[in-house]
């Protein structure tokens, strides 16, 4: 990753193959949502779109193709018809309506054959100030083997802004045409680019007619597609299913500045009567740092929740690796050394206190956009996911092992074989954005001598935990087998 990327990737942070069918909505049920004019493929300016936080190896050595295009039309505000009360079961109705065009970055498949009917649209995460792809950057190699086409949705008024400036952010040449009303209007222009995709997607997928259009976002865009899934959806029905990553307590504003502000309550729970499939992840730092303790809520019939043992709101593999990985055994073996041999400073300008989590959120999350695809276009609910333990109250703590080591959540071999203790809590100094990082602190040749013994025993308890966790549907198949071989290849104890 190049220095201007990692430093705009630090910014971003505050804060089995699918079949034929779908059990999702029906086209029919999408036709409530206005459909934009779509322009493109674009062209211009410095001849490549500008996406932050995405992979920099050749797509096309994948059987992908890039492309970027401008969607204009008008997009409506909205205002509440009743108090918002915490489940997340409003009522609103548009109250104005602003002129927009923006732009969308799409990745898909070249052969019509590859592609397995889903597109996965990505809330572009604004917080650094650009447009970041932190959801591509770390799924991408599952969605790359089994055939997903993505979106990215400049939906904010930030990230639409700086594609315009005259610096290292933007291209004000090929983005010149770019309006942007303000956010209380980016609900309506999220929808709008779920509704292109559907309408046109001659022009937008190449000619890939997709089955399920399915909705992510990270941070900063996970908070707004919670206030998306109580208060839009409902109202336009053009997303078949929602993964949530790594929100806090509650969701963003309905509404903001120069229109009248209205806040979302805290905490924000996803509505239960919520008709399409809802999976909200999270890390340790969410919990905690950002708060999602306290809008906890029991799983349902549409709404799963897992919270991930050992991981961080972001983390080394995001910050150092993901945007070379194009799903090789190798990178399974360069993140099993990153927890051997972390590092505070994945770059010579920016640094934190201690050494970067290190934890295996890559993987679980490549395992969840998986279930969720499988619960819209079957129907297939995941069973119940353990939740995170924690002791106390006002306010509540993680409870950890004698390791360190969190107790229950979503477990992996990274946490249940360790050899190192990996945590989403505890990093300190260095820039505003360590906090968020996490810790890594590697055990000593003594400590695994005394967990393990010997070589051997630990390649048996890697292999069982990494097991239980494919077993658990948490690890798809082709990262299970990678880090079984890693694991047994490894130096520890020899």
């Amino acid at each position: 990753m190049t220095r201007r990327g990692l430093r705009s990737l630090v910014g971003v942070l505050v804060l089995s193959v699918g079949s034929v069918g779908s059990v999702g909505l029906s086209p029919t049920a999408h036709a409530e949502a206005g459909s934009p004019t779509v322009t493109g493929p674009v062209t211009g300016g410095n001849g490549v779109p500008l996406v932050f936080a995405h992979t920099t190896f050749d797509l096309g050595t994948k059987g992908y193709a890039q492309s970027e295009f401008f969607l204009e039309g008008t997009a409506s505000a909205y205002s509440p018809t009743a108090p918002l009360a915490a489940d997340g079961r409003w009522s609103l109705a548009p109250s104005s309506q602003a002129a927009y065009t923006t732009r969308i970055v799409v990745d898909r498949p070249i052969r019509r054959r590859d592609f397995n009917g889903s597109v996965v649209v990505e809330w572009l995460n604004v917080t650094g100030g650009v447009d970041a792809s932190p959801d591509w950057l770390h799924m991408h190699d599952e969605l790359i083997r089994q055939g997903y086409a993505w979106v990215g949705v400049s939906a904010q008024a930030v990230g639409l802004n700086a594609l315009k400036a005259h610096s290292a952010t933007g291209d004000p040449v090929r983005y010149a045409s770019l309006v942007h009303p303000g956010d209380s209007y980016s609900y309506d222009m999220f929808s709008q680019a779920g509704q292109a995709i559907r309408d046109q997607a001659g022009l937008v997928l190449g000619g890939l007619q997709p089955r399920r259009v399915l909705a992510v976002g990270e941070s900063q865009s996970a908070g707004r597609l919670v206030t998306y899934i109580d208060a839009v959806h409902p109202l336009v029905h053009v997303y078949d299913g929602f993964l949530v990553h790594s929100r806090g307590a509650g969701g963003a504003p309905v509404s903001q500045a120069p229109l009248p502000t209205v806040p979302a309550p805290g905490p924000t729970l996803i509505r239960e009567d919520i008709d399409v499939p809802v999976l909200q992840f999270e890390t340790e730092t969410d919990l905690v740092a950002l708060g999602f303790l306290a809008a906890r809520q029991p799983d349902s019939a549409h709404v799963a929740t897992w919270e991930v043992a050992g991981t961080a709101h972001f983390d080394l593999y995001g910050l150092r690796q993901g945007a070379t990985d194009e799903g090789k055994r190798q990178s399974v073996a360069d993140w099993f050394a990153s927890m051997q041999h972390p590092t505070n400073q994945p770059d010579p300008n920016f640094t934190c206190a201690l050494p970067i989590n290190s934890g295996p959120q890559t993987y679980v999350l490549r395992s969840a956009i998986a279930t969720l695809d499988r619960w819209v276009e079957h129907g297939w609910r995941p069973r119940s996911a353990p939740r995170v333990e924690t002791v106390g109250s006002s306010p509540a703590q993680l409870a950890v092992d004698a390791d360190g080591i969190v107790r229950g959540g979503i477990r992996t071999p990274a946490v249940d074989a360790p050899v190192a203790r990996l945590s989403g809590l505890g990093q300190t100094g260095g820039t505003q954005f360590c906090q968020i990082f996490g810790t890594t602190v590697p055990f000593t040749a003594e400590q695994l001598a005394t967990r393990y013994g010997n070589h051997g025993r630990f390649v048996r308890d890697w292999s069982g935990a990494t097991l239980r966790a494919l077993f658990g549907g948490y690890l798809r198949p082709e990262d299970a087998v990678d880090i079984l071989v890693v694991g047994a290849q490894s130096d520890v104890l020899r």
